[in-house]
């Protein structure tokens, strides 16, 4: 489903991105870890169309991705939950959702929102409310849940257990998990290792900007360098 091959990315003078390739095939749930600044969230954003890659090659769906503007790429089905969330404050949750689907045909919209409040209950009861007085947590679930209105095929995902607190990030890795049963496919960006690896078909680890091993996820849990860096063994 996607192909990402030999990818470049500087900020200025800095080589963020060094030679990575990785692919995510339909169906699965691969995940990205590694420390901060390894570049995990660089690769998405470029990935989405935010930053642009100075080599190399990223298909979705068979379709070259350079060029594409990051709007369009949304409208190709690839669907982007930044860190940090992003929801706008000011709007209602129902409002916040309504954006998420701005690239479907409006008929589209009201079983969106009821697949969305069937997956996320506690939204279904805040739906009035004012997104800016929404828990982290809750925060979280309407950014999943905006970018699940856009009816994507790949939904990828940018640290969502940050700054939650343990019983949260177990509700939104089970959420994940439900998501994965439905066939949806997921690009996971996590800090949280032993959860990511957890939920995940394979994995891909990033040191400074290049992927230095990769496996599935059973395979890198039980990884000893992986542990001792990682997760804490």
């Amino acid at each position: 489903m996607l192909k990402v091959n030999d990818i470049n990315v500087y900020y200025g003078a800095i080589h963020a991105i060094k030679g990575v390739s990785f692919e995510v095939k339909d169906g699965e749930v691969v995940t990205l870890i590694g420390a901060n600044g390894a570049g995990k969230s660089t690769i998405l954003n470029t990935v989405s169309g935010l930053l642009h890659s100075a080599t190399g090659s990223i298909e979705f769906l068979d379709k070259k991705l350079a060029g594409v503007p990051a709007h369009k790429i949304v409208e190709q089905g690839l669907a982007h939950v930044p860190e940090g969330r992003r929801v706008f404050l000011q709007m209602t949750v129902e409002e916040n959702l309504e954006m998420g689907a701005y690239t479907q045909p409006k008929s589209t919209v009201a079983p969106g929102l009821e697949k969305v409040y069937e997956q996320f209950p506690r939204l279904k009861e805040r739906r009035k409310q004012i997104a800016g007085t929404l828990s982290g947590g809750e925060q979280q679930m309407l950014a999943m849940g905006r970018a699940l209105m856009s009816g994507p095929k790949l939904l990828m995902l940018d640290e969502p257990s940050m700054g939650l607190a343990p019983i949260l990030v177990e509700q939104i890795f089970d959420i994940i998990r439900e998501l994965h049963k439905t066939g949806t496919t997921i690009l996971l960006v996590e800090q949280n290792a032993q959860m990511a690896l957890s939920v995940a078909d394979r994995g891909y680890v990033l040191e400074t900007g290049k992927v230095v091993t990769s496996g599935t996820g059973q395979e890198l849990l039980n990884d000893d360098a992986v542990q001792k860096a990682y997760l804490g063994g």
